[in-house]
C-alpha cells in the first residue's frame, strides 16, 4: 500500500541525508541551516550531553585547538598490605590500601569526544562498547543522537513520523562472515532508539537506481548497471528492467570510498612537507647520532584528523620542537608540524583536500592551498590518477567480479547510473566510459540515494 508520504533515510559513513515524496515531487530535508547534508558526527562532553553534525565538528575544534594533552595513569583496582607489626607496643592490625595503576591512557583535559564513521564498526561484532568519560558505551548509543536529529527534522515536514525506507550499504565494512547481519540488527535498535520503528532496509545502489526510473520513467534499456562511489563505501547493483518494474540480478559493495582518496592525497603530498624522510640529531650514549625522524609514529594519526589532537603530547611534540631548534631547511617543515598539532589543523586539512580533490574533477591541474600551513602545492590530473592507480585497480575489479555475478558482459549493460561524490573523479569516469561507450549517465551524485529511498517507501518497494 502507498503511503501518503514516503521518507527516506540515507545514513552515510561521512555524511546523512533526509528526503519525502507525495508521489510527484523529492524534497530533501535541511539537516543543517540551508542544507540538506549533514556530517554523521556525534560529540559528547564531560556531562554525556551530545552534539551532532557540524556542531558536533566545530565543538571538537574548539575544544582541542591549542590544548596540551597529559595522558594519566588510571587507577584500575586496589591491593590491601598488612601493616608491619610493632611487638614492643601491641596495637590492632592496621591495612594499607594501595591504588594500582594502568596504562597512561586517560587524558586528563578532555572536554569531549567525537566520533565519525562510526557505521564502519557497526558489523565488527567483537566492538561491542566505546569508553566515554569512564561510561561504557554501546556502539547503537553513539549513533542514535544523529537519527533522532534527522527524525526530529522529519517530523517539521511530516509531524509524528515513526516510518521510513533505511539506506544500507551491499556489504557493511568488516570481515566477520555475519557483518551484514550484525550491522543491520544494530542500526535497527538505534532507528527504534530514534523513533523510526516501522523499518524497511534497503539497498543504497538499488535506491540510486528507483531515484534515476523516476525521473527518467521513458527509459527502455533492459538492463541497468547502479555505480554508487560514495565516501566511505563503492556499490554496485545490476538490474533488469521492464516498464512495470526491475529485477534485481546482482549487488557487490566493498570498502573503498573518498575518504580512503583523501587519506592517500594527504599521504603523498603533505608528509614530505611536514618532515618525512628528514633525520634527526640526538644524544646517544657516548656521542651524538643522526638518524631518521621518527615520522612513522605520527602517521595513522595525522590521518584520522578525530584523532589528531592527541599528538599534541609532550612525548609527541618535544622531539619535533627539538628538530625545530636544530635548524636548517627542513627546521620549516617541522615548524608546520608543530602548528598542524598544536592548532588542531587536521580537519582543516581534509576539508581542503577534497575542496583541491572537486577542483581536480573540474580542471587539468588545481592548487592545495593551506595558508594557515604555508603550503601550496600544485597536482596535475595525470600525476593524481598515478598516486591513486592501485585503488583504481581496485575499483575496475569490483566492476569486474560485479558483472561476473551478474552473468553479464560490458556490451550487455544498456544504462550505466553513475553516483556518489567519488564518481565524479575524471578517472572513475573514463574507466565508465570506455567500457560502456555513450551508455553513462550522471544522476545527482549526493542526493539519489535518499530521494530513491524516499519514492521506494512510497511505492512500498521491498528487495
Amino acid at each position: 500500500m502507498r503511503m501518503r508520504v514516503g521518507i527516506g533515510i540515507d545514513f552515510g559513513t561521512t555524511n546523512s541525508i533526509a528526503a519525502i515524496f507525495d508521489g510527484e515531487r523529492v524534497r530533501l530535508v535541511e539537516l543543517e541551516p540551508f542544507e540538506p547534508i549533514m556530517p554523521s558526527a556525534t560529540y559528547i562532553d564531560r556531562d554525556l550531553q551530545s552534539q551532532t553534525g557540524q556542531d558536533a565538528i566545530d565543538q571538537y575544534v574548539a575544544d582541542n585547538t591549542g590544548r596540551t594533552v597529559e595522558m594519566i595513569s588510571e587507577v584500575i583496582g586496589t591491593s590491601s598490605d598488612f601493616a608491619p607489626a610493632d611487638s614492643e607496643n601491641p596495637s590492632p592490625v592496621e591495612t594499607i590500601t594501595n591504588k594500582v595503576y594502568g596504562a597512561a591512557v586517560v587524558d586528563s583535559g578532555l572536554q569531549g569526544r567525537l566520533f565519525r564513521g562510526t557505521k564502519r564498526l557497526l558489523g565488527d561484532a567483537s566492538v561491542r562498547r566505546l569508553m566515554v568519560f569512564e561510561h561504557a558505551f554501546r556502539l547503537v548509543a553513539l549513533i542514535t543522537p544523529i537519527l533522532r536529529r534527522i527524525r526530529d527534522d522529519l517530523s517539521k515536514l511530516v509531524p509524528g513520523v515513526t516510518y521510513g525506507h533505511l539506506g544500507r550499504p551491499v556489504n557493511f565494512e568488516g570481515r566477520d562472515d555475519f557483518r551484514n547481519k550484525t550491522a543491520e540488527t544494530r542500526l535497527a535498535e538505534a532507528y527504534r532508539h530514534a523513533g523510526i520503528v516501522d523499518q524497511v532496509f534497503f539497498p543504497e545502489p538499488i535506491a540510486a537506481a528507483v531515484s534515476f526510473l523516476q525521473q527518467q520513467p521513458q527509459v527502455t534499456g533492459k538492463y541497468l548497471l547502479t555505480v554508487d562511489f560514495g565516501g566511505g563505501t563503492l556499490d554496485f547493483c545490476v538490474l533488469r528492467h521492464t516498464q512495470e518494474s526491475f529485477d534485481v540480478i546482482a549487488t557487490h559493495g566493498v570498502g573503498l570510498g573518498g575518504d580512503h582518496i583523501d587519506q592517500r592525497l594527504f599521504r603523498e603530498l603533505l608528509f614530505p612537507l611536514l618532515g618525512k624522510g628528514e633525520t634527526w640529531r640526538r644524544r646517544g650514549m657516548d656521542r651524538e647520532i643522526e638518524t631518521r625522524f621518527p615520522f612513522e609514529d605520527y602517521e595513522d594519526l595525522l590521518l584520522n584528523w578525530a584523532v589528531t589532537y592527541t599528538l599534541n603530547q609532550n612525548r609527541f611534540t618535544t622531539p619535533v620542537l627539538d628538530r625545530i631548534e636544530q635548524g636548517g631547511a627542513a627546521a620549516i617543515k617541522f615548524g608546520r608540524l608543530r602548528d598542524l598539532i598544536q592548532l588542531n589543523l587536521s580537519y582543516l586539512v581534509f576539508q581542503e583536500i577534497k575542496f583541491f580533490k572537486a577542483e581536480l574533477s573540474d580542471n587539468e591541474s588545481a592548487v592545495l592551498d593551506i595558508p594557515e600551513l604555508d603550503i601550496e602545492v600544485e597536482l596535475n590530473r595525470t600525476e593524481f590518477e598515478g598516486m591513486i592507480a592501485d585503488l583504481l585497480q581496485k575499483f575496475e575489479d569490483a566492476l569486474d567480479q560485479t558483472l561476473e555475478s551478474a552473468g553479464l558482459a560490458n556490451d550487455d549493460i544498456d544504462i550505466v547510473i553513475r553516483t556518489g561524490g567519488s564518481a565524479l573523479i575524471p578517472a572513475v569516469r573514463r574507466i565508465l566510459d570506455e567500457r560502456f561507450p555513450d551508455r553513462v549517465v550522471e544522476h545527482d551524485p549526493f542526493t539519489s540515494v535518499a530521494a530513491g529511498l524516499a519514492i521506494a517507501n512510497w511505492r512500498g518497494l521491498t528487495v
